[in-house]
């Protein structure tokens, strides 16, 4: 696991559980604690959102091109947390929420993915484990030859000889961490100069990457800390500056200016992360100069909904559309304010807009808006309801909670054989396999044999099990 800029956390990466509550958006986003397949300490909380999603996506596809990688299986994971941190698992870009806040433009961003695609395009992963290995086989060698050195020191009655071995045996660990962490580091200078490659490609500056480590350095020098540039895993943020300054100004676009439309869009992005982190003052702190601009407007929208003033929020997002007829987000968040107020079939309406007008790859909006034909309580519309889920599941087996409301649409549909099957599959892919193996068992029970729903069921059993 790779992390770019907090070498003092442990986050582990990906496998999904169903948690409690929403992160961002009541149900608009879909979140889940992440938990490791093996087990390890520690948990990440992920976040779901069609709006966010896609803008990451929009920076970080034309950097994936440059860097020779295919955007197949690559996925960019959105982590509820204020810092300001990217790491990278697997094939899955991590970035917090906290990063997006604090970036007042794309480009620092950009940069942010750029660096991780880096480590990624240089295949660091696996180099990381290889040397963690031969630490490992270093600090057990170190080890093995100062416990032989006390005992060549005991047998020759040598006190001299005895407590050489003895340092040799306690310092081996630390050698190996320090050849270890000094690895890392130039890994971390490999995956910036990668970064700088990538943006001068895409024909984007690398101001944000220098604005990003300025951010750091200034953080560092407030909080008088005193470091070891041996003792961490990356470099300090002024080698980083350095290095970074003469190759970011070579390029002919270091001056280039993000789009006053991504700028837009990035500025919507903070203050919905805004408004769900902290409510109205996180974004008058964000937008307090500028509250009359599109991206203060959604925002404080949204935090008038969150404070429970649903219908002040309604006329606010009402002005928002007028303002921006075509933004499919407006849409989707009217979407959700019309479902606190108990008008589905207007929700209904408002999700589907959103869903023609955005670029729903995700699939996250088709579900919301199966989710107010559910909420219709009319067979019919259960059954409509079906069709959406199951379209929504098919372009993210991930999203977990659209299994859960695929089976209430079972439900009340009459069909209880797919309901359990729905649930069990939900439970299934969020590892909670106990009650995988219960709904599955309940499905099997009503589901005719060798139908594909039954082979399912009987696999997830099986493997369950």
């Amino acid at each position: 696991m790779r992390k770019l800029f907090n070498p003092a956390r442990s986050v582990v990466a990906l496998a999904g559980r169903m948690a409690g509550r929403a992160i961002l958006a009541s149900s608009l986003v879909l979140p889940f604690i992440a938990q490791p397949a093996q087990a390890q300490q520690g948990r990440v909380a992920v976040i779901r959102d069609a709006e966010i999603e896609t803008l990451l996506k929009d920076y970080v596809v034309p950097i994936l091109k440059a860097a020779g990688l295919s955007r197949r299986g690559i996925e960019i994971v959105l982590v509820n947390d204020p810092s300001f941190n990217a790491f990278v698992a697997g094939r899955r870009i991590f970035i917090n929420t906290g990063a997006i806040q604090s970036a007042e433009t794309p480009n620092e961003i950009i940069g942010v993915l750029a660096h991780e695609t880096g480590h990624l395009a240089g295949g660091h992963q696996q180099r990381l484990r290889e040397q963690m290995e031969r630490a490992r086989t270093m600090a057990i060698v170190g080890s093995l030859l100062g416990i032989g050195a006390m005992a060549a020191g005991s047998v020759a009655g040598s006190r001299n000889g005895t407590s050489a071995g003895g340092a040799l045996v306690s310092a081996a660990p630390g050698i190996a961490m320090r050849g270890l962490l000094s690895y890392r580091r130039s890994e971390e200078m490999n995956a910036d100069q990668a970064a700088v490659k990538y943006l001068r490609a895409t024909k984007q500056s690398a101001k944000g990457m220098l604005t990003t480590f300025e951010r750091f350095s200034t953080s560092l020098a407030l909080a008088g800390v005193q470091v070891d540039p041996y003792q961490i895993s990356h470099p300090l943020p002024r080698e980083r500056i350095a290095m970074l300054e003469t190759l970011a100004h070579e390029s002919p676009y270091f001056d280039k200016a993000d789009s006053a439309a991504l700028l837009q869009r990035h500025q919507l992005a903070r203050a919905k992360i805004a408004a769900f982190s902290g409510g109205q003052p996180a974004v008058a702190r964000i937008f307090g100069r500028d509250r009359s601009s599109l991206a203060g407007r959604y925002g404080d929208a949204i935090a008038t909904d969150l404070s429970g003033n649903s219908r002040a929020a309604l006329g606010k997002m009402d002005d928002l559309i007028k303002a921006a007829p075509n933004n499919a987000y407006f849409h989707e968040f009217r979407g959700e304010i019309l479902l606190k107020l108990r008008r589905p079939v207007d929700a209904a309406n408002a999700f589907a807009r959103a869903m023609k007008l955005a670029d729903d790859s995700s699939g996250l909006i088709r579900s919301r808006y199966a989710f107010a034909l559910l909420s219709t309580g009319e067979p019919a519309n259960a059954r409509k309801s079906v069709d959406n889920f199951r379209a929504a599941i098919q372009s993210d087996p991930d999203n977990i909670n659209a299994y859960l409301h695929l089976s209430q649409a079972y439900g009340l549909s009459g069909d209880i054989g797919n309901a359990d099957l729905a649930m069990a599959e939900g439970h299934f892919r969020a590892g909670s396999m106990r009650e995988a193996q219960v709904f599955a068992a309940r499905a099997l029970q009503r589901l005719p044999k060798g139908t594909p729903g039954a082979r399912r069921a009987n696999d997830i059993l099986s493997v369950a099990k």
